[in-house]
């Protein structure tokens, strides 16, 4: 017999058990080794006359199956190639759906992608009321379609509009919910502790389940015909006409258009490849979604999703080694938005935190913040009244430093001002014990600057969360020359239990991200002095992909931040970071327009009003600091290439000073961080793919107008000289 080391089975009684287990990993993946051992396991038992019906589970137990192997397709050359992938995994999954010994899946964990292709073709689906049982079709997300059958076959199961909503948003749907939508036939409880853990009872109950439910099926004990409910055959009916199925295609198409700007070509061909299979037969169907799977794969677009995929995964990993000490109890300074949103980030992992403030209103602010954050989960039904009350008492609000002295870790998040920031640290360690580390929640105030009146300069450490801190998933963390491994280490174990993904950079004014949004923001005044209107601005940087607007992004940040930022960066960097007048600035803090957080700033924002106006007292400050247009690099696109330049060119200047230590980071950081494109993958993907020499050629034309501020960084210059250097390979 084949030794196999990622599917085997054993029979019990007539039932073949056939279990997924991928070596060396946290999860399945439906790699060549899977797929190949999965086809000679199902050829084994389809020949083998005593086996009646089979069961497929996961012996992980957090996982069913995830997806296919993105390093397959990678490693296509063609369109052609990633198609022949596509059609042999829908040919065997045919197979598998019309194999006259019934299949059950028993599903507890992650059922994703590919994973969920296999699982509707299988006769029958249990699942685990488990919160990790989730299912869904996430390939959207990597710029792909399911290439399994899944476009075909979905709209046939759960109907047309759950479908495209499945698949074009990726999102994941738990059990209960895919029971109701008819994706899971039977839902089991999960088990609590006996002789062995919680999982391992559970899984072996749910195999249990799955043999006597794949025995009932042969027996014809369990039916696996659905009876059709009366809604489900009016809906049926609906869906029969084709005047409605126009409808759908037509709302779903503009929905998309509004929402990707048309920058993402996989949504809209799902919308095709689905349209194709029902109008035109199922043959037709799976044809065009293997070819479509295929030319997807080799868009940009898709290698820069794959490449962000990529390095998330390397993000979300501790290079710095385990941490000597675990930290236990964090205590965060400042109940603000940014200290209360680190204080929840840690509770919620289950992370003993202390939040101090020095005013009772701050303290009490911040309280009311972390509760509606926890509650609004409590709403959405992602947490109970009663998980969230047990989330809140690891929280210990409080005005004085009672519990310092035993604490592993502080955070502070107080006013961006080095003074105060000294005090602090003097406080502190008067109080804090040895081993504890002092970690600064500074956007731009040099770490080294912080650390310079500290006796343990070992165990300073900069940790720049982004707000809204539950919702933002980067953590730039920064190191001076005199700052620890094992302190990286904590700061980096911390920052991944919050579920950050994260990136570590050197210190320097700005560090990578504040240094990067800089000379976007200083452009974003030029242009709006420049006479373009706010919402255009707006327009045109969400046309490039950004998620936000670039003014309604400066709004978001804060008018006094950016101006704060520009003058703080300007003493270090001088006329390069410069662009706009920054008494632009200055004059519309002085009249209380400070952004968004003062109801202000470029626009007026108004409690439930979406649709926000232009305030006219900044237009006033904006015509009075007019300046005349150049036309010939104010094109709308110009506009557009203004704006990626300085922030490329910034992006890649990190990297030659060695401030970020690989582009992984740095492209991450700007997607994550600063909400750079995800289609162009990052400002390094972006150089690969657009090309360094094009960059150049534009960036010498605006340096013709505007000077130093559109120089090429010497790195970039190499890259142009030399086709063949990528930053990615």
């Amino acid at each position: 017999m084949l030794t196999r080391t990622h599917v085997n089975y054993d029979v019990k009684g007539d039932v073949a058990v056939v279990r997924f287990n991928t070596p060396n990993s946290k999860v399945n993946t439906l790699s060549v080794t899977l797929q190949s051992e999965f086809q000679q396991v199902m050829n084994e038992i389809w020949s083998n006359d005593a086996i009646k019906s089979a069961v497929l589970i996961s012996s992980k137990p957090g996982c069913f199956i995830a997806g296919a192997d993105i390093n397959m397709i990678e490693n296509c050359k063609t369109a052609d190639e990633v198609t022949q992938l596509s059609q042999e995994g829908q040919k065997f999954l045919a197979k598998l759906e019309k194999s006259s010994k019934p299949i059950v899946a028993a599903i507890n964990g992650s059922c994703l992608g590919g994973g969920l292709e296999a699982a509707i073709v299988c006769h029958y689906r249990i699942a685990t009321k488990d919160k990790k049982t989730i299912l869904g079709s996430p390939e959207v997300m990597l710029g792909l379609l399911p290439g399994a059958g899944g476009t075909q076959r979905l709209p046939k199961m759960v109907g047309l509009p759950a479908a495209f909503d499945m698949m074009l948003t990726g999102r994941n749907i738990r059990a209960d919910k895919a029971k109701k939508m008819g994706l899971v036939d039977q839902l089991i409880d999960t088990l609590g502790p006996g002789l062995k853990s919680p999982e391992e009872r559970t899984m072996e109950y749910l195999e249990e389940v799955a043999v006597d439910c794949a025995r009932g099926i042969v027996n014809k004990t369990v039916s696996i015909k659905k009876e059709k409910g009366l809604i489900q055959k009016i809906t049926d009916y609906v869906m029969g006409i084709a005047f409605v199925r126009k409808q759908i295609y037509n709302t779903v198409e503009k929905r998309v258009m509004k929402q990707t700007k048309g920058l993402y070509p996989a949504p809209l061909k799902i919308i095709e490849v689905v349209k194709t299979g029902v109008e035109q037969g199922s043959d037709a169907g799976y044809l065009a979604e293997s070819q479509k799977f295929g030319e997807l794969a080799m868009t940009n677009e898709s290698k820069a999703l794959i490449g962000l995929y990529h390095g998330q995964v390397a993000c979300k990993k501790n290079k710095f080694g385990t941490p000597q000490k675990e930290v236990t109890t964090l205590a965060v300074l400042g109940a603000g938005l940014m200290g209360a949103g680190i204080a929840q980030v840690s509770i919620d992992k289950g992370i003993k935190t202390i939040m101090k403030d020095t005013a009772l209103e701050g303290l009490n602010r911040g309280q009311d913040q972390i509760f509606k954050g926890l509650n609004d989960k409590v709403k959405k039904k992602s947490l109970t009244s009663f998980e969230r009350d047990s989330i809140l008492s690891s929280l210990s609000p409080q005005l004085d430093y009672k519990g310092f002295e035993k604490a592993d870790m502080v955070i502070e998040a107080v006013f961006e001002d080095l003074a105060i920031k000294h005090k602090v640290v003097k406080e502190l360690e008067a109080i804090i014990p040895p081993h504890c580390i002092f970690a600064s929640n500074t956007s731009a105030l040099p770490i080294g600057e912080i650390a310079a009146v500290s006796k343990r300069p070992e165990k300073v450490i900069g940790m720049h969360y982004f707000s809204p801190v539950d919702k933002m998933q980067l953590l730039e963390i920064i190191t001076t020359d005199k700052t620890s491994q094992d302190t990286t280490a904590s700061a980096v174990a911390i920052g991944l239990k919050q579920g950050k993904v994260i990136i570590v950079v050197k210190d320097c004014p700005g560090f990578y991200t504040t240094r990067c949004v800089a000379p976007l923001m200083a452009e974003v005044v030029r242009i709006l002095q420049e006479g373009v209107e706010p919402k255009k601005l707006d327009t045109l940087t969400t046309g490039l992909g950004f998620p936000v607007g670039a003014t309604t992004l400066a709004d978001e940040v804060g008018i006094d931040v950016a101006a704060h930022v520009a003058e703080n960066l300007g003493k270090t960097y001088g006329p390069r970071i410069a662009g706009g007048n920054v008494d632009v600035l200055k004059a519309m803090v002085a009249k209380g327009f400070l952004g968004r957080k003062s109801g202000k700033g470029y626009y007026i924002y108004q409690e439930g009003v979406k649709n926000r106006t232009v305030n006219s007292g900044a237009q006033e400050v904006l015509d009075k600091f007019k300046i005349p247009a150049k036309p010939e690099v104010s094109s709308d696109e110009d506009i557009q290439f203004r704006l990626l330049a300085r922030f490329v060119n910034e992006a890649v200047l990190c990297l030659q000073e060695n401030v970020l230590s690989n582009p992984i980071e740095g492209d991450i950081g700007a997607v994550f961080g600063l909400g750079f494109p995800p289609c162009l993958g990052g400002p390094f993907r972006f150089v690969d793919s657009y090309g360094a020499q094009k960059i150049v050629d534009k960036m010498r034309k605006y340096e013709g107008v505007y000077g130093n501020q559109f120089t090429p960084c010497q790195l970039l210059l190499d890259h142009a000289k030399d086709s063949s250097k990528k930053f990615h390979h």
